[in-house]
């Protein structure tokens, strides 16, 4: 009961050679031209008949597996096709014994190919016949096929050739069986879970030894094949015993792949999956101390020696995920009461903080944005305890400043057409906002305090600084607003100091006169500080003409851009909305139209005496805005 495939005749009318057999000798060449990116639309469309009619025959797909089996086709798209094919029949058809037998035994030929020298298959052919090996492992290791890791080991020995299929076959697996970001039904989930248990009995000791034994030949031969079984060793730590990789032969193995330039990134992430390995919070300790003393003894801690960012970033992380599981450890001890391993593990969290510190200011923001969770967790912990130390105000002192100085613009932060660059700046100023209202439960006065100097320093000779400079002190201070917060905005009521502190640099920023410097982000952030603090102008309503002037002229909505335009637009209604009290209205209608009121009698007499239609036109409509503006407040 063999596949029928039926002659076709495409556009052009060229006839193909049809399949007619039970098991055909050849593919259908004509067909597989279509699989070339290039070919023209009629042998694509043949191509894509092609696939559908193996895919739907019952054994017709048997001829992609002896052209796999026997190396038949050189071309690179019929080979990831042929895999396609089998894909296909793995995951949606009902497949015999025989049948079974016939797709392991074509994999496992075509693995043999692979280990015969010559060129090495592309990537995307690779990843292909790893995801089909990782499908017919899923589907047979419970059943019939529970040798397959061994049979591969067995089959690729330390071939560099075989062991990348291997790899990436893991890694498939991986994907397949572990990775969470996949949803599963059910019974998949029952499924993964036996699998995972039958291999942690069965093969994960020989799949760690082979590991071992990759990393340990080819570390120095093989770059990119190390760095592939750094990654299989790092996705699968999270559910294996521990004990296998996080002993001394392993873990020294790993120290000694972070001093070589090509691996060093991919054992810095390894260590890292190690390191966040759900464990008891006193080995958790032991562990990040042991793998802590190693680094430094080696020389990474010495942040400023080391020029290679994209490994700092990576440090950086492994850094972030070392502290924040000395938080966590610490936690857990302190809630089960054990005092003094508690306090051991806050004293080795405290030896980090100055390493914390030089990665959080670091002039790259991705070695900065990498640590501030560790950041964020440590002032957690500062907030719990009943009293700081002397060194632990001056770490949440130096927190403060970094932040103050990484919350900076740099010179390359393109204002009118912002890009990726820009809008991961934009997040990264979230994550330190993060931190600013952390700092501020845990010592209010400091955050205050600090802000009131950079604010006052800066807006005192605004003229001269540059932008970055005024924008973050602005900033700042809008920032002040949520990191302090007050019951319905009231900041100028209450608490005496903070009011006091708040209002002084409120008229401050009012009265220096730095609406008017040119730059949209430091115009746009003073517009955004007034709005946010509108509670300030019940106390010293004197303010409101100066600032309504500055949104009516050149400063606001007639600025030149129009990105500041349409903000102030915006915000003004915004404002003016809160100008609610018949009697402020009534103070703020007579401030402005006293001046206005005055200078109408002029424009009339002008009105009717301008004899040029153009400036009578003019004349009205500038007694038009004025009187609209009166009606509008």
């Amino acid at each position: 009961s063999g596949a029928t495939l039926c002659c076709s005749v495409c556009a052009e009318g060229v006839r193909c050679l049809g399949i007619r057999s039970a098991l055909p000798a050849i593919m259908d060449e004509q067909a597989l031209l279509g699989l070339n990116p290039n070919a023209d639309a009629c042998y694509r469309q043949r191509a894509l008949a092609y696939f559908e009619q193996l895919k739907e025959s019952r054994d017709g797909w048997e001829v992609c597996a002896q052209a796999l089996a026997k190396g038949i086709y050189g071309d690179d798209h019929v080979k990831f096709f042929c895999f396609q094919v089998l894909e296909h029949q793995i995951k949606h058809g009902s497949l015999t014994g025989a049948q079974q037998q016939l797709i392991r035994e074509t994999l496992m030929k075509w693995l043999q190919l692979q280990l015969m020298g010559g060129q090495p298959e592309k990537p995307f052919i690779k990843n292909k016949a790893a995801q089909v090996l990782a499908l017919t492992f899923v589907r047979e290791y419970l059943t019939i096929w529970p040798k397959f890791f061994f049979d591969l080991l067995s089959l690729v020995g330390l071939n560099p050739h075989g062991l990348d299929i291997y790899l990436r076959t893991l890694m498939a697996v991986d994907a397949e069986v572990v990775d969470r970001d996949i949803l599963h039904s059910p019974e998949e989930t029952r499924r993964n879970t036996l699998i995972k248990d039958h291999m942690r009995e069965s093969c994960i000791p020989a799949l760690v030894e082979s590991w071992y034994q990759i990393l340990q030949t080819y570390q120095r031969s093989h770059s990119e094949l190390t760095c592939q079984c750094l990654e299989v060793v790092g996705a699968y730590v999270s559910w294996i015993d521990l004990n296998l990789i996080a002993n001394d032969r392993f873990v020294n193995l790993l120290l000694s792949h972070m001093s070589v330039e090509e691996l060093r990134e991919e054992a810095c992430d390894c260590l890292f999956e190690i390191i966040n390995k759900g464990m008891d919070p006193v080995d958790k300790t032991k562990l990040v101390e042991s793998l802590s003393q190693v680094l430094q003894s080696a020389g990474f801690f010495n942040v400023e020696q080391e020029e290679d960012v994209d490994f700092l970033a990576k440090f950086s992380r492994l850094v972030n995920g070392m502290g924040q599981a000395l938080v966590l450890s610490w936690t857990k001890l302190t809630k089960s009461g054990d005092v003094k391993v508690a306090t051991e593990t806050l004293q080795a969290l405290e030896a980090k903080v100055p390493l914390l510190l030089q990665l959080l200011v670091h002039e790259d923001d991705d070695i900065s944005a990498n640590i501030v969770g560790f950041c964020y967790d440590y002032l957690h912990v500062l907030k719990q305890l009943p009293l700081l130390t002397d060194q632990q105000k001056n770490n949440a002192e130096a927190i403060m400043l970094a932040v103050m100085k990484k919350l900076t613009y740099d010179d390359e932060y393109n204002f009118e057409n912002e890009g990726e660059d820009e809008a991961m700046f934009v997040e990264y100023r979230k994550q330190l906002k993060m931190l600013l209202d952390r700092l501020a439960q845990v010592s209010p006065e400091l955050v205050l305090e600090s802000v009131r100097r950079v604010f006052t320093s800066t807006m005192q000779g605004w003229q001269t600084a540059r932008f970055m400079e005024v924008e973050v002190a602005i900033r700042l201070f809008y920032m002040l607003g949520e990191a302090l917060p007050a019951s319905h905005g009231a900041h100028f009521t209450g608490d005496g100091s903070k009011a006091s502190a708040l209002q002084d640099m409120m008229r401050t920023l009012i009265s220096s006169g730095v609406s008017e410097y040119r730059h949209t982000s430091v115009t746009l952030e003073f517009f955004e500080t007034v709005v946010r603090y509108d509670k300030f102008f019940i106390v010293e309503p004197q303010h409101i003409p100066s600032i309504l002037m500055a949104f009516l002229d050149h400063r606001g909505l007639r600025h030149s851009s129009p990105k500041v335009r349409s903000r102030v637009a915006y915000l003004f209604s915004r404002f003016i909305k809160t100008l609610h009290p018949a009697d402020r209205k009534q103070a703020l209608m007579r401030s402005l139209l006293t001046p206005l009121l005055e200078a109408f009698r002029l424009l009339l007499n002008k009105l009717t005496q301008e004899g040029d239609e153009d400036r009578q036109t003019a004349l009205a409509d500038c007694l038009s805005h004025a009187v609209g503006f009166a009606r509008y407040v």
